[in-house]
């Protein structure tokens, strides 16, 4: 099958902004499907770019971060990651901050690893990640006062044991975690 010409585009007939707040935005959308069905309710989520961070010391250790994730109710260790700010000029540069912020690690050597869609079907924007070799602390945290975040460096194995028994749950971390044990056997 050749999906290259196959373009479902749908059209928008009416756009309204239902909620505009720095870390909601939310959009109802009528649009009018290629079949010619009209869905009058068809809700969007507009978010700005996401960073995440691979970040590895310069004797492999893995700096990940440990925080409570309402959302869940649950304490996580995770990626450091964050949004792209309008005062970054790329991605890679919230990438840059985000590490140095959230755990006090900067320098290495940078790479774009992987960009995904967090939810194609209902938001706007895409998630970076980024793989950061032979970074170092080079600073104590600069945390924002809703922030409580503590740095956690693991090994190779720790973090591959994490991952294969469902302790990295969060979806835009999991996959590129798995692609790096993929392609670092």
């Amino acid at each position: 099958m050749n999906d290259t010409n196959n373009d479902k585009h749908w059209d928008i007939l009416h756009s309204e902004y239902l909620h505009r707040r720095p870390w909601l935005t939310v959009r109802q959308d009528t649009v009018r499907l290629p079949n010619g069905t009209v869905n009058p309710e068809f809700y969007i989520l507009e978010y700005p770019e996401w960073i995440n961070v691979i970040a590895l010391t310069e004797d492999e250790h893995f700096v990940l971060i440990r925080q409570y994730r309402h959302g869940l109710r649950k304490t996580l260790i995770e990626l450091v990651a964050g949004v792209v700010d309008p005062t970054d000029s790329s991605p890679l540069e919230a990438a840059r901050r985000e590490l140095f912020e959230e755990t006090g690690y900067g320098d290495g050597q940078w790479e774009p690893f992987l960009t995904v869609a967090p939810n194609a079907s209902a938001m706007t924007n895409l998630s970076h990640t980024f793989l950061a070799r032979g970074v170092r602390e080079i600073s104590t945290q600069h945390l924002e006062s809703t922030e409580d975040i503590d740095v956690i460096l693991l090994t190779r194995d720790e973090v591959y044991r994490r991952l294969r028994e469902g302790q990295f749950i969060q979806g835009l971390m999991a996959a590129p975690l798995w692609k790096y044990f993929c392609e670092n056997r």
